[in-house]
């Protein structure tokens, strides 16, 4: 699974802040009406223990980019690449 560094955890942080859907799971998350999400030490929310990307596709691009130059992705193919992702 890709590790995501700090700049990408303060990106997507700061994306989550101005995605409608998850400050509405926030709210639910607060009033105790959710238990799939989750917020953690660094207020970044989670799905199931997995980042949220919110639907930004500048900062999908860019994770996705990441994750391809990887030195840990020896690009064996989009299933095996898109899984690692996920």
């Amino acid at each position: 699974m890709l590790k995501l560094t700090n700049p990408f955890l303060e990106e997507i942080k700061e994306c989550q802040k101005r995605d409608k859907k998850l400050m509405e799971k926030l709210v639910l998350i607060s009033e105790g009406k959710e238990v799939d999400f989750g917020v953690d030490e660094n207020r970044v929310v989670r799905y199931r223990g997995r980042v949220c990307v919110p639907d930004v596709p500048e900062l999908r691009k860019m994770i996705l980019e990441e994750g391809h130059r990887s030195g840990l992705s020896i690009h064996p193919g989009v299933t095996k690449m898109y899984q690692d992702l996920k």
